[in-house]
């Protein structure tokens, strides 16, 4: 993957236009931020390219597709194995987004699952798994504040005195 871009003010802007109205065009956007329709177009292009937006697809509520179970796995794995181990979990499908972390696991996932079965089926996929020696799930009981970079792009987006 490219370097992500550096995202400025007008940048920002442009993300929190496209957050209230998703559909807008590169035309629309221009009108209503007031800067030229090649500057939108440019700026949305160095945006895609660099790696700065990720993918439609991380917008989806995993529970519209029958996932409405999430958990956090913390995941110890042998070090000398780590290679096998990160594609033994990126192979499961469920396995949403992992990190590696400091503390007593090594890696720390996002699963969701159809409901508590399924959820200890996929744990015992995840234990499994070549390098994996030992897990400890958390169930998620209610998102209290989903993902959002909104209010980041809000504070860019009003320029540098804002921070």
């Amino acid at each position: 993957m490219p370097h992500p871009a550096t995202i400025d003010h007008l940048d920002a802007r442009i993300l929190t236009a496209l957050d209230d109205d998703p559909s807008m065009t590169a035309l629309a956007l221009a009108r209503t931020l007031g800067v030229a329709r090649n500057t939108v177009h440019a700026r949305l292009r160095r945006l895609e390219t660099s790696g700065a937006l990720a993918a439609p697809s991380r917008r989806v509520r995993l529970s519209a597709l029958g996932y409405p179970l999430t958990a956090f796995i913390e995941i110890s794995i042998r070090q000398d194995l780590a290679m096998e181990a990160y594609a033994a979990l990126e192979s499961i499908p469920e396995i949403v987004e992992v990190h590696a972390t400091t503390g007593d696991a090594d890696l720390f996932a996002k699963v969701v699952a159809h409901d508590t079965e399924d959820l200890h089926r996929i744990a015992g996929v995840l234990l499994a798994a070549p390098g994996v020696v030992r897990t400890n799930t958390k169930v998620s009981l209610i998102e209290v504040i989903p993902y959002r970079a909104s209010t980041l792009l809000d504070r860019l987006a009003e320029g540098p005195s804002a921070r």
